[in-house]
């Protein structure tokens, strides 16, 4: 049990060295050494969880998904926007997270397939979308994957801008309104004018998502 605790732990280490090192120099620029160096671990160590650079830029964009999640609304389109409300405060306080996106952004990564991200949301938002339309409330014109995609896009876009302009601080805002630009052209009027749209609406969703998280994980542990 030691030792699988000290696997994991070491693991996290290597991950959040290299997402700091991937974030400050993009795929491209940043080197196994000095990931190794921020890591504070051997190489034997590194190549034990991960084979390669792009193994480690892949175990980056996959870890923003593992444990905080949006819990199930009623309202299939508050989901949705808690979902990128939720990312969007995620961004402004998580490193992994905007490691996650810097890779998922960087046009320059030759050998990195970054599609995932952009996969993995699309399936999840048109999911939602599709359950939103079976509960009638949606307009009769959404195609779900064709909307799911124009809201991923339209996000990774704004998320970028973001970045650009001043480092994700006015993440929120923008984020907030989008979905205010989106929603209308999608949702019926009942349901837009039941929607939470507030700014600090991320921060409210982590905070739920990760008391969610932390009951379930004490639940395994106890049972």
């Amino acid at each position: 049990m030691a030792e699988q605790v000290r696997a994991i732990r070491t693991r996290q280490a290597i991950l959040s060295a290299a997402a700091k090192i991937f974030e400050d120099s993009g795929y491209q620029a940043a080197t196994i050494s000095q990931i190794l160096t921020e890591a504070g671990v051997t190489k034997g160590a590194l190549y034990f969880h991960f084979q390669s650079k792009e193994d480690l830029a892949q175990g980056v964009l996959a870890e923003q998904d593992q444990r905080i999640m949006v819990p199930d609304r009623t309202s299939k389109v508050q989901e949705i926007l808690d979902m990128v409300m939720l990312h969007a405060y995620r961004l402004q306080t998580d490193r992994m997270v905007r490691a996650g996106v810097r890779l998922t952004m960087d046009q320059l990564a030759q050998g990195l397939d970054r599609s995932g991200p952009f996969v993995r949301w699309a399936e999840v938002v048109t999911a939602s979308l599709q359950k939103a339309q079976e509960q009638g409330e949606l307009l009769p014109h959404v195609v779900p994957a064709e909307t799911s995609d124009i809201i991923v896009g339209s996000f990774a876009g704004v998320q970028s801008m973001s970045q650009a302009v001043c480092d994700y601080r006015d993440l929120a805002v923008r984020a907030s309104a989008l979905m205010r630009h989106l929603l209308p052209s999608i949702t019926v009027p009942s349901v837009l004018a039941s929607l939470d749209l507030a700014e600090t609406r991320g921060a409210t969703v982590y905070a739920e998502a990760l008391k969610a998280a932390d009951e379930l994980e004490n639940a395994g542990a106890s049972a």
